[in-house]
Formats: C-alpha cells, sequence, structure tokens
C-alpha cells in the first residue's frame, strides 16, 4: 500500500478565533466543545484539524518557528466548481471577515480564482472547475 495523506493539520495562536472562522465563515462543520489544545472538523475525504501553537513545542520536544503576516507556505484550496461560484463565495468570505489577497480573476490555465487569508494569514484559494 502506498502513503495516503489522512490529515491536514495547521497550528494556530488563537484557536476559539480560528475554529469560528472554518465553522462560521467557510462553513465547515464541527463538534468541539471549546477547549484545545486540538479541534478536528467533520471533512468529507481528507481530516482537518487545528492545534494550538503555545502547545506545540511541549508535544515536538523543541521550539519551531511560525511565519508572520501572509502565510506563504501552504495554500487550503476550496473548488466551487462553476466559475462564476468564484465571485459568490468570494463576496460571501469577504464579508464574513475574510482578508482579501486577489479579487476573483481568469487564470490562462482556464479557470477561475480568487485568493483570501484567515484570520492568522493562512492563503485560502476559491478555485472554479477548469473550462474547455
Amino acid at each position: 500500500m502506498g502513503i495516503k495523506f489522512d490529515m491536514f493539520g495547521i497550528f494556530v495562536n488563537d484557536l476559539q478565533t480560528m475554529v469560528q472562522f472554518y465553522r462560521d465563515v467557510i462553513g465547515i462543520e464541527i463538534e468541539w466543545d471549546g477547549n484545545g489544545p486540538y479541534a478536528e472538523f467533520s471533512h468529507e475525504g481528507i481530516r482537518f484539524s487545528m492545534f494550538e501553537r503555545k502547545q506545540l513545542s511541549e508535544l515536538l520536544g523543541q521550539t519551531p518557528d511560525f511565519p508572520k503576516g501572509i502565510n506563504g507556505t501552504f495554500e487550503l484550496a476550496v473548488n466551487v466548481g462553476d466559475p462564476k461560484n468564484v465571485d459568490t463565495t468570494y463576496n460571501n468570505l469577504i464579508e464574513g471577515g475574510a482578508v482579501s489577497i486577489y479579487e476573483p480573476r481568469d487564470e490562462p490555465w482556464k479557470m477561475r480564482s480568487a485568493m483570501i487569508t484567515d484570520p492568522e494569514g493562512n492563503l485560502i484559494e476559491i478555485a472554479s472547475d477548469f473550462w474547455e
């Protein structure tokens, strides 16, 4: 059997704020009692979780560095299907408190996309299906 990614986890400063953003703005379901240091969302396909950064040094046995500002280390990408859905989703997320990186645009590789960040600067791409 080959390697298969099972979970994507991000390390966060403010678990309460981040859970609230991903639950209430992005719309990912979660059953969470509000206690840290770990929260896992209900997400089909791959597990998605968050862990408090302040607990990470103890877990790892060493102190990691963290990006400041916009986190250019990775992106989360959501596919919204039809290209016109990119604009609607982008506007809804901005109204909900996401920070705009770039507005919806047509890409040369035949898809529409936009980019936002969550409250801690993690990049989220809103993308359409490819068109012919």
